[in-house]
């Protein structure tokens, strides 16, 4: 009366007979490769390899290689007609050569040398010119890529928008604002704030913001409840000047260390001495228009940037200062 046992699931596919065969003749040692063989969906998958670790710096150099391209397109043209004036004149200078060993040790045609000495002479300076175009073009191409390469680092750093708002890169202040990047010690960082509040209104209107970055760990002291331009304005309009102050040095850094990182590589390579105070200017574009130690100039700011509101807001985004 006892019900006979269900045997388990084969292995095999249904129309393997071959495989049936074969298991059945012989019976695995190894329990756990036939539970694996016995249910395929249930086997590990393998984890995802760690090149992607490794896209963000590879990115950034393809991605400064394209604007590289884009902003001179007509290099790479140029350089392709050096090389090929190059081999041009250099496979002249070499038939001059042959014609020339044979005429020296062969009085019959001596008369022919001076002819062939111009001829060498024509080639050998033309090989030179533009070996000389094509290497002022190449440095001018990886000192831009270098260029861009760093801009394109500096776009991937995190800052934070307001007290406990959200984080983001960079990268997501191009075409809204113009970043003015003040890194010094706190007190350089609060001196910096208070020369900057009798342009506050100029400034925002020109989408200028600023992110104070304190090179020696400490909070500067930003008072943002005083009057800005000492005019004996209304108190409401004190406390809309206090609140777009606020608005104008909202930014923070995070990640420091990444900050720090790319300031010193960026002092380094402008002679500039790791503990000096310095500032950044950042096109809408984000790209640098223009830096310097000590305090920003933020009348010239004022005096250079166009506003981003009216008719002409958008036209000028990228001509803003030169790079």
């Amino acid at each position: 009366g006892r019900s006979p046992p269900v045997p388990p699931p084969s292995p095999c596919p249904p129309r393997s007979s071959f495989c049936r065969r074969f298991l059945g003749s012989r019976r695995s040692p190894y329990p756990a490769a036939a539970e694996h063989a016995a249910a395929p969906d249930t086997l590990p998958r393998t984890s995802p390899p760690l090149l992607p670790l490794l896209a963000p710096r590879a990115t950034s150099s393809s991605m400064a290689k394209i604007r590289s391209e884009v902003l001179s397109p007509f290099r790479s043209v140029r350089m392709f007609f050096y090389l090929a004036f190059m081999a041009s004149a250099g496979l002249g200078s070499l038939i001059a050569l042959t014609q020339l060993l044979p005429a020296l040790g062969n009085p019959a045609r001596a008369a022919g040398v001076p002819e062939t000495l111009k001829g060498l002479g024509i080639d050998v300076a033309a090989v030179a010119v533009f070996a000389f175009l094509y290497s002022r073009d190449r440095k001018a191409s990886d000192a831009q890529v270098a260029r861009l390469t760093r801009e394109e680092n500096l776009s991937r750093l995190k800052l934070r928008v307001g007290d406990g708002g959200r984080v983001v890169p960079l990268s997501e202040l191009r075409g809204s604002a113009r970043l003015v990047i003040v890194a010094g010690p706190a007190e350089f960082v609060a001196e910096s704030f208070r020369r900057s509040r009798p342009f506050l209104r100029d400034l925002m209107e020109r989408g200028v913001l600023v992110l104070p970055f304190p090179t020696d760990g400490n909070a500067p002291a930003l008072e943002f409840g005083e009057e800005g331009d000492g005019e004996g304005e209304a108190e409401a309009e004190d406390e809309e000047v206090a609140r777009k102050s606020r608005r104008l040095w909202q930014l923070t850094p995070v990640y420091t260390s990444e900050w720090a990182k790319w300031l010193a590589e960026q002092k380094k390579m402008a002679n500039v001495t790791p503990d000096s105070p310095v500032y950044l200017s950042l096109r809408m574009d984000g790209r640098v228009r223009g830096s310097g130690v000590g305090y920003p100039p933020w009348q010239a700011f004022v005096a250079q940037l166009p506003q981003v509101k009216g008719m002409w807001s958008g036209l000028f985004d990228g001509m803003d200062g030169r790079v």
